[in-house]
Order: C-alpha cells, then sequence, then structure tokens
C-alpha cells in the first residue's frame, strides 16, 4: 500500500499573495461608488479602517507565531475560550466565507459584463457563468493547495496592474474641483465616518488568510506573521491612494451612480483603452479573489471537525491532503445562495450578501483579539518577556475596533448576521450530544468487558498489605 504524496506547501510569496488578493477581490472596484455619498470624509473612514486592520493583522501574526495551526482565528478562539466560542467562531466564519464567495461570484459576472452584455441583460446566463466559475475553482482546489496558491500569485500580479495605474498614475490628472463637500452625507462627522467605515471594512476581510491553512504554510511561525502584516499594510496604501484618485478624478454626482468607478476614473485620466484595461483587471481580481477564498472554504470546518466540533464527513481529505469534502459542500452553498438570488440584480445581490458576510467575519475577528489577551496572562510558555505588554495594548485596541465596526454596521445587519451566528446552536448541541454517548457507550464497553474477564479468570488476587501480609479480601494461608 503506498503511502499519501506530501504535502506541497506555501512559501513566503504565495502566502502574501494569498493576503493580499483575498482582501483586493471585488469590493475595492466597487466602494467609492457606496462611499460618494459620504464625499472626502470617507477617506479618514478608509485610514481608520487601515489602522484597524493592521491592529487585526499583528494579532494575528503574534497568534499564528505562537501558534501554528490549520484554522486560523477558529483555532484560537477555542484554545483560549473552550469548545462553545470554538463553534460559534467557526461558524460565523465559514459563513462568512462561503456567503462572502457568492458575493465575488456575483461581482465577477458584473465586471464581465463590461465585455460581455449580455450578462447584464440575461439573469439565468448571469447565474450559470457565476456557477461554473465556482466550480471551476473548487476542483482547482480540491487537487492542490499549492494549485490554488499558484493562481493567487499570477492573479494578484495581473490585478495590480490596473489598480497601481490608478492608484499612482491617476494621481497626476485630479481635480480639486471634483472631490466636492467634504462631508456630503449630512449626517454628523462621527456618524459618517462611522458608516462609511462599516462599508470599508469589506476591503480588508480576508487579512487573516495565511493563518487559516497553517500547517500547508512552509516555515509558518516565519512567513505567515511576515505574509499577514506586509500584504495588509500594502493593501491599505494602494486603497487609500486609489480612492483619492477616483474621488479626484470622477465627478461626485457622476461616481454616486457609477457601477464602475475605477474604470471611469482610468477613461477620464487615460482614455477608453484605459476604461477596458481596468475592468479586465477587475475582472481578474475577483477571480483571484474567489479562488483563495475558496481555498479556505474547506479549511475552517476541517480544523473544527478534526477537534470533533463540526460534522465529522469535513474532516476527509483527498490524495493531496486537502479537505475536498468541505470543498464540495460550501461550493454547494454557494451555488445555493446564488440561485436563490439570481432573479435580484447584480448590484443588489452583491449588497445584500457582503453586508451579513462582513459581520459574521468581525465576530471572529473579535474572538481572536480578545483570545490573545487571554492567552497573554494564561499561557507563559508561548508567550513572554517585555512585549507582553505592547502586545496586550494592540490586542485590546483590535478588539475596540472590532467593537466599533459591529456598531456601524447597522441595528439590522447586526440583528441578522446574530440570527445566522446562533443558527448553529442546534448543531453544536447535537454535537456535544453524540461525544457524550460516544463518552458513555465506551465506558459501559470497558465495564462489560472488565466483567467478562471476572466472569472468566474470577476476582484479581489482593494487593499484600503493607506487611507483605495478605490483603482483607485475601483468605489467611495455613500450614498443612
Amino acid at each position: 500500500m503506498s503511502a499519501k504524496p506530501a504535502r506541497r506547501k506555501l512559501g513566503l510569496w504565495m502566502a502574501t499573495a494569498l493576503v493580499v488578493g483575498n482582501m483586493i477581490g471585488s469590493g475595492v472596484f466597487l466602494l467609492p461608488s457606496s462611499l460618494a455619498e459620504y464625499g472626502p470624509i470617507s477617506l479618514i473612514a478608509w485610514g481608520f479602517t487601515a489602522a484597524g486592520a493592521i491592529l487585526l493583522a499583528l494579532v494575528f501574526a503574534r497568534l499564528s507565531r505562537a501558534y501554528p495551526r490549520t484554522g486560523g482565528p477558529y483555532a484560537y478562539a477555542r484554545r483560549a475560550f473552550g469548545d462553545f466560542v470554538g463553534f460559534q467562531t467557526a461558524w460565523g466564519y465559514w459563513i462568512a466565507v462561503w456567503a462572502g464567495n457568492a458575493a465575488i461570484a456575483v461581482a465577477f459576472v458584473g465586471y464581465l459584463a463590461h465585455f460581455w452584455p449580455s450578462l447584464g441583460e440575461d439573469k439565468v446566463l448571469a447565474a450559470a457563468v457565476g456557477v461554473a466559475t465556482i466550480w471551476l475553482l473548487t476542483a482547482v482546489n480540491a487537487y492542490g493547495v499549492r494549485e490554488g496558491g499558484a493562481i493567487q500569485v499570477l492573479t494578484t500580479v495581473i490585478k495590480l496592474v490596473p489598480l497601481l495605474m490608478i492608484a499612482v498614475g491617476g494621481l497626476f490628472f485630479v481635480e480639486s474641483g471634483n472631490f466636492g463637500e467634504f462631508n456630503a452625507s449630512g449626517d454628523s462627522a462621527f456618524g459618517a465616518v462611522s458608516a462609511a467605515a462599516a462599508l470599508t471594512l469589506w476591503s480588508f476581510i480576508g487579512l487573516e488568510s495565511a493563518t487559516v491553512p497553517a500547517e500547508d504554510v512552509d516555515e509558518p511561525e516565519k512567513n505567515i506573521p511576515r505574509a499577514t502584516v506586509a500584504g495588509t499594510a500594502v493593501t491599505a496604501l494602494i486603497y487609500i491612494l486609489g480612492t483619492v484618485a477616483v474621488l479626484g478624478l470622477v465627478p461626485a454626482a457622476a461616481l454616486a451612480t457609477s457601477t464602475a468607478p475605477f474604470a471611469d476614473a482610468a477613461d477620464a485620466a487615460f482614455g477608453g483603452w484605459a476604461a477596458d484595461l481596468v475592468a479586465a483587471g477587475a475582472a481578474i481580481s475577483a477571480f483571484g479573489a474567489l479562488n483563495g477564498w475558496i481555498l479556505l472554504q474547506g479549511q475552517i470546518p476541517f480544523a473544527a471537525a478534526r477537534d470533533g466540533l463540526f460534522p465529522r464527513v469535513f474532516a476527509r481529505t483527498g490524495r493531496g491532503g486537502t479537505p475536498v469534502i468541505g470543498l464540495v459542500i460550501s461550493s454547494v452553498l454557494v451555488t445555493g445562495l446564488m440561485l436563490m438570488n439570481y432573479n435580484a440584480g447584480l448590484v443588489d445581490q452583491f449588497t445584500f450578501i457582503i453586508l451579513l458576510a462582513t459581520l459574521t467575519t468581525v465576530i471572529p475577528y473579535a474572538y481572536a483579539s480578545l483570545a490573545e489577551l487571554v492567552l497573554l496572562a494564561t499561557d507563559r510558555v508561548a508567550f513572554s518577556g517585555r512585549r507582553l505588554a505592547r502586545d496586550a495594548v494592540i490586542a485590546l485596541l483590535a478588539f475596540g475596533y472590532t467593537v466599533w465596526a459591529i456598531a456601524g454596521a447597522g441595528y439590522e445587519v447586526v440583528y441578522k448576521g446574530t440570527l445566522l451566528i446562533f443558527a448553529g446552536m442546534p448543531i453544536y448541541a447535537w454535537l456535544k450530544y453524540r461525544e457524550h454517548r460516544v463518552q458513555e457507550e465506551e465506558a459501559e464497553a470497558e465495564i462489560e468487558v472488565a466483567v467478562e474477564e471476572a466472569e472468566e479468570y474470577g476476582p484479581p488476587p489482593a494487593e499484600p498489605g503493607p506487611s507483605g501480609k495478605p490483603g482483607p479480601s485475601e483468605p489467611p494461608v495455613h500450614a498443612a
């Protein structure tokens, strides 16, 4: 019987590409239009979100160095708080991943519609293309994690070209008159920044990507922290520069109704050829992000199932060590979500899905931040030295940011997201009941074996007492 082939792992560049590629997905190409109603004050929101994202990246970098184990936020929350919070984290994060994949697939189809207009008119065709893309990338990632990582490096490099063209080159064509009123929302400055920050957070979802497949990363103690922090910092810089350029290239009124703000900015700065290039880059960006998130959608339930906190079927792996069953089940759910909403317009689908996906991701982020605080105080083996106070402050600030982000999402989204999180409680109860039954059956089996042995061989001889004489249950031996 031949042994399974050794896993081919992700190096530093692939892990960094996974972080950057998962963050720079569909959101950045649509967000300037959503932020137009707030005006240039949204740049402050970008700054706060970038700072919060880097704080979270530092938390994940520290935790991944201490515990380089597959599962990311789930693994850290379970270690600090136990099974219940671990399950909540895995459940919420898993929902966020496959629901977000549906949103990214919808956005990918929307970008393709720039070149294939019938996709924007024929909803059945649009749904078919989106579903086909989901299953193509599912097959690639089921074959092996390194194959998915290779696609991630390629698409990340390609997608950065049009983004950098706007974020750097577009700045030379900015017109100050296009920026409009600083706070166009009509709300207070704090209210406008909070609401805009809730939108910008979607573009940073994925900063923890390298921590999830930790056991598939080469030298995880070194490469995961580097990939996480570097990837988040680079992405934040691109986002802020790109938003400044778009706000300064497209008039505020036109930006608010644009379905392709980066393409419109490219058209204003360089002409029609640049708009086509940016639209192609947006499609490639969404494709690359979808590939990266599909890679992750099987890893979280795999890690939880291995610990007995998800149905066992999610722990099954293929020849390359990838959690094939988890990938397939997740993609079935993505497909179902897309088909249930295919009658809605592409933008409506995208908006509906990302709001819930963002919230169900931020809750695991909050648990991870609290987990570091707890582990800093309790695990002196993994955490020690002069940096304890600094790490505690960073974790506390990161947790504060997640609370602010949850509040900024609005009551309706928080309500629906909380319902989704608690919808998994019956599954947790069933898993715990099954675990208890298994333990009872094992105990009963041990008792039965002991009884059978006693009946066959008689009671075991009593141990001699301290004086070497027979114990109380052993009859005395008399000389003949």
